[in-house]
């Protein structure tokens, strides 16, 4: 019997690690800069927590049995099990709190998912306790300085999940689950052949082409019948697309109201961010947007907090980077391979391999352990590209040999 990792799950082997660790470093660096600082949650926690209120469905989570028969479950994203810390254990902070991630999540693969993947990982941040314009302008300038700092070409896709809610709120009830799901899957032609009035027709047909060039957008959904609310979430859409444009942000953006994202705990706005590669054409690496309602949910006198954040998915972004070109191609090497000569010369040859530690907190440095013969020995350093054999020799002495 052969044994493999289960179904949906993978093993990461050195060169895996090492690409991913320069995916992640890159990433912490652009977090650190703009302030941000890392939590590490539960990988497991109760279901009540991971459904968010309800906004993820059951069938999501891969759910777990505790001896005490609490219904537990693996994290299928981090932003539910962040509110809960950050309104329970960091509840003495002060606000606002910016948190990043990089973890591994945990997905029940869906009937006609050909991958069956069930564990991925992410990157991301969350903005806690402050909403307005500036808020949502910093996460998304965060989010697009992360595309600078790894060199790639992207465009942000921009809804806004509260005013596409409300302007699905004319459907009927029986209907609006199946219009909704037919304009966040682009579906023209359920829209065309559902059993709907030509009005109603009319304006879930509208709702589905409300996305493209900004102001264009901006202009067709300002002449729908607004109530003062959604008046307010387009004008506030306006300013936040202005700032953006204004802010010398490179990034081009795309306003698309007919977004809507998976999870259902976002009120505000709710974004993408796409990049585009010649291997692979339009490649979905980000997502997030704002959940006012969230951090309510677990808070112990149920005060509502603001909160808006993203995240990046890594495998994505491995792939593309890896297409062109800019992770590390080959496994870390050690830079010296040291070997005892004899017998009487263990002890000395391991105290010189942790002085060639200390002298350096990026030098790597190998023992021998094999006992085999110098030839051997070289072969064994040229084969994983380790470039200095120190010799210990029976004074004691450490003859240093540069490999070819």
């Amino acid at each position: 019997m052969v044994y493999q990792p289960p179904a949906g799950a993978r093993d990461l082997l050195p060169l895996d690690v090492a690409q991913k660790h320069w995916l992640e470093e890159r990433l912490q660096q652009v977090f650190h800069r703009w302030g941000y600082h890392r939590i590490i949650t539960s990988t497991l926690e109760r279901l009540d927590t991971l459904m968010a209120g309800g906004a993820i469905t059951r069938s999501t989570v891969i759910q777990l049995q505790h001896l005490d028969d609490e219904p537990l479950g693996l994290r299928p994203e981090l932003t539910a099990s962040i509110a809960r810390a950050a309104v329970t254990r960091m509840a003495s902070r002060t606000y606002p709190q910016r948190l990043y991630y990089n973890a591994n999540v945990f997905r029940r693969s869906q009937e006609g998912d050909y991958t069956r993947q069930q564990e991925f990982y992410q990157a991301g941040v969350e903005l806690l306790g402050i909403g307005g314009l500036l808020a949502d302008a910093e996460v998304l300038m965060l989010l697009m300085d992360c595309l600078h700092h790894l060199h790639l070409p992207g465009h942000l896709v921009l809804g806004e999940a509260g005013l596409t809610r409300s302007l699905l709120s004319i459907f009927p009830d029986p209907l609006c689950a199946k219009v909704r799901h037919a304009i966040s899957t682009l579906d023209r032609i359920a829209l065309e052949t559902m059993e709907l009035s030509d009005d109603l027709r009319d304006r879930a047909l509208t709702l589905l082409d409300l996305r493209g060039k900004p102001s264009d957008v901006l202009q067709n959904v300002s002449q729908l019948p607004l109530n003062s609310t959604q008046q307010d979430s387009v004008r506030n859409l306006k300013s936040l697309i202005e700032l953006l444009q204004d802010s010398q942000t490179d990034v081009p953006i795309v306003l698309d109201l007919s977004l809507i994202r998976t999870f259902d705990y976002y009120t505000g706005i709710v974004f993408e961010v796409v990049t585009s590669s010649a291997s692979s054409g339009q490649t979905l690496i980000g997502q997030g947007g704002r959940y006012d309602q969230l951090l309510g949910l677990y808070h112990p006198q149920g005060e509502s907090l603001p909160g808006i954040g993203f995240s990046l998915q890594l495998e994505e972004l491995h792939q593309i980077l890896l297409s062109l070109g800019q992770l590390p191609t080959q496994d870390p090497t050690s830079d010296w391979l040291v070997v005892s000569e004899t017998s009487q010369t263990h002890a000395i040859a391991f105290t010189h391999a942790q002085k060639l530690r200390d002298s350096s907190a990026l030098v790597r440095v190998e023992m021998d352990l094999s006992g085999n013969d110098h030839d051997q020995i070289r072969e064994y350093a040229r084969s994983r590209r380790i470039p200095h054999i120190a010799w210990i020799e029976s004074d004691g002495s450490a003859a240093i040999e540069r490999v070819n």
